[in-house]
């Protein structure tokens, strides 16, 4: 009974314990049974009191009784310490210490096989974690792991049976499974990651019909495979004769699932347990090799009309003719089931190595378990693939396939070094092309196991290993033509009649159309026309199936020309996308014909397809619109009813996916809309009619009910992301209520209790205040500020980031409207908004480095906004300098170089403000000091670069302070561009070019500005040794045409105030004339100091005058 309390199970289990005494031994034995058989099958977790009892029960017993009974003592305590290893921690001592019990009995040495095997098992279970609660001890466990790799490596005896010494390996690997997970791998003598994979790769192959592999003892991190000794398997002509492939696929499968139930009928009568269901034992087979084309084409051969079944793995090869009788084949079965289950453990504890090892370590042993290209005449390496084709057990097969994800998942950096588009070298061949080859080999090899594969199971992880391929392979950096076969091959399996299959393929779909989009391959294969014969007669049936109807041309593909009903879409131009139409027709239409699914049972004719494959389509068809938008503008106002169809729905994920594809069309527009005009993408951008019908659409359907579902936050807040997609020029053409419905509705959500829903509304909110019809609008934005500066006092980090970057765009908003709009609109924003905006802000850039940055950004804007009228109210004045402390103590800081970066600009926007007293306020020094520093000790040079910008700003010298300040500047900046190469990080060296221009800029405009009491530093910087450097970097900017260019790479406004080389050069004359006017003025003392910035200046003028005739002759002696 199930239905028994954990704590009357318990309470028996201890008072027996207590009636039981350890004299009475056959007792002994049946206590042990009980305590076994109860607790596994009522799954009972017993509590400290009752656990430390049995544990010290069954310690004493393994101690004071005979041997014979140690097995069952053992056994029943292995249920109790399953998962409970920290909490037995009085009994480790005895158990695992030095001479525990445990570890006597598991020792190679043990000669009772029995008795190694359940105190493995015992050990396994100490070791098993469980998530959320402590581990283990070190020390035991590193004991248990010595003892498990002990026995993985130690011989069979000849005095054990196969299938014995198969249930201790298998114990050995489950408890090395369980040693790895939930914890990282920590390298170590006695851990040493090399011997454990040769061990697991050793016995992924144990038993493998046709395989006796001699690995070696370690494996070591190498870009090309370890050798390995594989005998030649003896042939098999009887299968491989043309007589044989010409039979029918169906007959050889009837025979072969005869056989199957035949074999698993006999394991159960000689006492196999019932997961050898899952084993696909084929008696007399698995001797040969599969048929590796020998060829380097990549898809030729198996591909191809004509193939034949000569490609499918040997456990798919039929044969009549049993090579033992029945109860030998019986027998046999039953060994087979049991090395199955080592393969099995084995890759099971791969996959958890996979997952407690570090990736970057990993990728040294690709080469060990990944294929690569098959030489001419040698037989194919054994790897992960190798079981995925060759195994005859599906979960075997599927557990390769798993441990094959594993090391795919998250490869993309590893596997971007591939590159085989450039011309093969001849004297060797670089680790970039190994990779490619292998790339190419998986892909190959992937591609038979699809065609190969019957069971769902197993089918469904090939396609799931696809997609993890398919995500990861840099295809841009390859030949194309990987993709092609692969989308040929695939497209039946969205038919197929399992849903977990078709929900697997859809999601290969979706990983082709997201990598690396726009791809040119999968650009032109979206473009071709859907399949009208069966795609399975060439190459692309699965010979396995008795019947190929689901594999046929639905009417799914027949009706493709015509409208899709159910959708209420009439006189839509139907795109000519194979796979929008498919997701479209998945999405809406009726099911074409039953399916074995487990969740269609009771569904009536004319159900839709199962809700996980509907969600596929859906995100299918959102990947499609990021990705290839030209395709789907077509089917603009269909997919816009299909979103609103999903919308009305009752199923929250389906409302979810719906609003989620509103988003990305929205997207999808605004990324036309901003393309460059003479662009291919902006000459084919929707037209504004068809985007403000699709939005006048949208804005009247169900997308207002999921706007104001509060029972669903996450479908709100995807909503208001969909709202904040709208296109700026189709937003000023809607009707006024509409434009009024949005605002109303964004300003609402910001008082929301679900932080998600606030962050997604205050974020619209720093989208519509950037449109050009909204932010002249003065009660709008004061609105919008209101809602924005409430919103930063959350108490959730993400809605105040959210938060700081809507007002950091409201700012951008202010300066934008001040130079366009002019005093008109800086009068009428209130003094009360500025003065709790200019708090608000300033408080925030003491909050996280997310929250900052932005906050930043608005300080700066803020104090550039100001008027001379406001400035000089007392209100004013505590909050002015606040800000400007905080400015200069983030500049000075150790937060991000982003938030850094941004304080940098701010002060550069702060010295644009005329009317700050900028060169006499108390805070003025402190901020060019601050920006002084940066500039010459940031590692940073993107944050030098914004210094270097903010100090040459001041337009007139009196804002650069007295000539002690002055002095500082210009000292900073020249030793700045003299030590502009000195990097630690070599990445820094790219912005190296934009650095030294703004340095130079900000030095000329200093010159430009200097006086005479300035000269005397100046002139000792120049006339100093570091002259030739100072003097060689300036004329270089002065001359350089590339420096301008190379400005605009470090992104949006770093590149400053730039000016063309010609422009410098007038400006560098106009700072020699106004040096000579100084003449008449200057003083003996002074006159030296100014005679040396003249030199130099002329000297630079002269340098960049013959670099020019020089550039003028080569020129001419080039077109000569």
């Amino acid at each position: 009974n199930h239905h028994i309390p954990a704590q009357d199970v318990c309470l028996l289990l201890v008072h027996t314990s207590r009636l039981v005494p350890h004299s009475q031994e056959h007792l002994v034995i049946k206590l042990c049974q009980l305590i076994h058989q109860l607790l596994n099958q009522l799954q009972v977790i017993v509590d400290e009191q009752t656990l430390d009892t049995l544990v010290s029960y069954c310690t004493r017993a393994l101690w004071v009784c005979s041997s014979w009974t140690h097995s069952e003592i053992l056994l029943a305590l292995s249920s109790l310490v399953y998962g409970n290893g920290p909490r037995c921690q009085r009994h480790l001592p005895e158990l695992l210490g030095q001479n525990g019990v445990l570890l006597n009995y598991g020792d190679p040495s043990q000669s009772d096989i029995e008795l190694r095997r359940s105190s493995l098992h015992c050990m396994a279970n100490l070791c098993l974690g469980v998530p959320g609660h402590p581990y283990l001890e070190e020390s035991y466990r590193g004991a248990c792991y010595r003892i498990f790799l002990q026995t993985l490596q130690s011989p069979k005896p000849s005095n054990v049976e196969d299938m014995v010494f198969c249930t201790l390996l298998q114990s050995a690997l489950k408890g090395t499974q369980y040693f790895l997970n939930g914890v990282k791998w920590k390298a170590s003598p006695d851990q040493d990651l090399g011997s454990l994979l040769a061990l697991l790769k050793k016995y992924m192959f144990h038993g493998l019909p046709g395989i006796n592999v001699e690995m070696p003892q370690v494996l070591y991190p190498a870009p090309l495979p370890q050798y390995e000794t594989v005998p030649a398997a003896k042939a098999e002509p009887s299968q491989d004769t043309p007589t044989q492939r010409k039979l029918p696929a169906q007959n050889k499968k009837r025979k072969s699932r005869g056989k199957g139930k035949k074999a698993r009928v006999e394991g159960k009568t000689d006492g196999g347990p019932e997961e050898g269901d899952d084993e696909e034992p084929r008696a007399g087979r698995g001797e040969g090799r599969i048929g590796w084309p020998q060829t380097s084409t990549p898809f030729a051969l198996p591909l191809q009309p004509g193939s034949g079944t000569q490609f499918l793995p040997c456990w798919k090869k039929g044969s009549s003719d049993s090579e033992f009788s029945d109860p030998e084949g019986g027998m046999q079965s039953k060994l087979r089931l049991y090395q199955a289950r080592v393969r099995q453990s084995a890759l099971q504890c791969f996959l958890a190595v996979v997952k407690s090892v570090e990736k970057r370590v990993l990728y040294g042993y690709w080469s060990s378990f990944i294929p690569d290209t098959p030489g001419i005449g040698s037989p194919p390496s054994l790897t992960l693939i190798t079981i995925a084709l060759k195994d005859p057990s599906p979960k075997v097969r599927a557990g390769s396939l798993q441990v094959l994800s594993a090391l795919l998942e998250g490869s993309r950096q590893f596997l971007s070094a591939a590159e085989d588009t450039s011309a093969p070298r001849q004297a060797f061949t670089p680790f970039s092309a190994t990779l490619a080859a292998s790339l190419r080999e998986l892909h190959r090899c992937l591609l038979l196991a699809l065609i190969a594969e019957s069971s769902s199971q197993t089918l469904t992880q090939v396609i799931k290993c696809l997609a993890h391929l398919v995500s990861n392979v840099p295809y841009n950096r390859l030949r194309p033509g990987l993709l092609s076969p692969l989308w040929k091959q695939i497209r039946p399996y969205v038919r197929h009649r399992d849903v977990n299959v078709r929900v697997s393929s859809l999601t290969l779909f979706g990983a082709l159309v997201c990598t690396q989009a726009p791809l040119p391959e999968v650009h032109l294969l979206l473009q071709q026309p859907g399949p009208s014969t069966g795609p399975g007669v060439s190459g692309g049936a699965t010979p396995q199936e008795p019947s190929l109807n689901w594999r046929q041309p639905g009417r799914r593909e027949r009706d493709a020309s015509l409208p899709l009903t159910g959708t209420g879409v009439e006189d839509v131009p139907v795109a000519s996308c194979w796979l929008l139409q498919l997701c479209v027709a998945l999405v809406t239409q009726a099911r074409e014909e039953p399916y074995s699914d487990s969740d269609a049972a009771g569904s009536t004719s004319g159900a839709l397809e199962p809700s996980p494959v509907r969600l596929e389509a859906l995100q299918v068809l959102a990947h499609l619109v990021k990705g290839y938008f030209p395709l789907a503008q077509t089917s603009l106002l269909e997919l816009a009813q299909l979103s609103a169809r999903c919308l009305s729905e009752q199923d929250p994920s389906v409302q979810l996916h719906g609003a989620k594809l509103l988003e990305e069309l929205g997207t999808g527009i605004i990324q036309q809309y901003r393309a460059d005009a003479h662009s291919a993408e902006s000459a084919s951008a929707v037209p504004l009619c068809q985007v403000v019908q699709f939005w006048s659409e949208v804005l009247t359907g169900p997308l207002i009910g999921a706007l104001q579902n509060d029972q669903h936050p996450t479908l709100q807040t995807s909503a208001c992301d969909t709202l904040s997609s709208i296109l700026p020029q189709a937003f000023s053409q809607l009707p006024d209520k509409t434009q009024v419905f949005c605002i109303t509705v964004l300003l609402g959500l910001t008082y929301s209790e679900n932080s998600l829903v606030k962050a997604a509304a205050v974020r619209a909110l720093g989208v519509y205040i950037l449109f050009p019809c909204l932010r002249e609008d003065v009660m709008f934005v004061a609105d919008t500020a209101n809602a924005i500066l409430t919103v930063l006092d959350d108490r959730s980090p993400n809605v105040r980031a959210k938060a700081a970057w809507s007002l950091g765009n409201l700012t951008d908003t202010l300066i934008v409207n001040m130079e366009s709009v002019g005093l008109e609109f800086q009068e009428e924003v209130s003094d009360m908004l500025l003065l709790k905006m200019l708090r608000t802000a300033t408080q925030a850039s003491g909050d996280k480095d997310r929250v900052k940055s932005n906050a930043v950004r608005a300080l700066g804007n803020l104090l550039h906004f100001l008027q001379p009228a406001r400035l000089g109210k007392p209100a004013f004045e505590q909050p002015l300098e606040q800000a400007m402390r905080a400015l200069i103590d983030t500049v000075r800081g150790d937060a991000t170089m982003k938030v850094r970066w941004n304080a940098c600009y701010a002060l550069g926007n702060v010295f644009r403000n005329p009317g700050l007293p900028l060169g006499t306020a108390g805070w003025s020094k402190e901020a060019y000091s601050a920006l002084s520093s940066v500039v010459t000790s940031c590692k940073n040079f993107k944050v030098r670069i914004k210094s270097a910008a903010a100090l040459s700003v001041p337009a007139t010298r009196d804002r650069y302070g007295d000539t002690q300040q002055f002095a500082e500047v210009w000292c900073a900046l020249a030793q700045a561009l003299e030590h502009s190469e000195e990097t630690e990080d070599f990445l820094e060296y790219r912005y190296c070019a934009s650095l030294r221009g703004e340095l130079c800029h900000a030095l000329f405009h200093l010159l430009s500005l200097c006086q005479l009491d300035d000269l005397a530093t100046v002139g000792t910087s120049l006339s100093c040794q570091s002259k030739s450097a100072l003097q060689g970097l300036l004329v270089q900017y002065l001359s350089d045409t590339a420096l301008v260019s190379r400005h605009h790479d470090v992104g949006g406004e770093d590149a400053g105030d730039q000016t063309e080389p010609r422009d410098r050069l007038k400006e560098l004359d106009q700072t020699l004339s106004r040096l000579k006017e100084l003449e008449a003025e200057v003083g003996a003392d002074s006159k030296s100091d100014l005679d040396t910035v003249k030199q130099f200046l002329e000297d630079v003028a002269k340098n960049c005058e013959t670099i020019k005739a020089s550039d003028a002759l080569d020129v001419k002696v080039i077109k000569t």
